[in-house]
């Protein structure tokens, strides 16, 4: 399978927004100005996943998706993280809290693995 580069065009995109020649509108938000959004396209995903509509869950992820990129752009221009440091870090949280998938820790059942999750979020908790 070819790989798919709409990510990449999604970020072109988000440049663009953000562009010298881009929206008025998304360049003057914040994260605060933007946190009744993604608690709306949230519970819109909700509801869509409760009727079972995946046409419009796939509509709502979009919406998410679009909060995780602002809110990520706007990170970026103030110089803290981008879009790449999300990524990495989800990457890096994914692979730590399923040692049993990509570490030697053995399990025998979900149950098993629901333990294991909560030990390293707890421990993952105490260092912050």
């Amino acid at each position: 399978m070819a790989k798919r580069t709409n990510f990449i065009e999604l970020k072109k995109v988000f440049d663009t927004l953000h562009g010298p020649k881009g929206c008025p509108w998304d360049k003057k938000q914040t994260h605060q100005s933007l946190l009744p959004y993604l608690k709306e396209e949230s519970q819109e995903f909700i509801a869509e996943v409760k009727k079972k509509d995946y046409e419009h869950m796939k509509e709502e992820l979009g919406d998410i998706l679009l909060q995780v990129m602002f809110h990520s752009k706007l990170a970026s221009k103030e110089g803290r993280f981008d879009i790449e440091d999300v990524i990495d870090t989800l990457i890096k949280k994914l692979k730590r809290r399923h040692p049993h998938v990509f570490g030697k820790i053995k399990v025998k059942s979900v149950r098993d693995v629901l333990i294991n999750w909560k030990k390293i979020k707890a421990q993952e908790k105490g260092r912050l």
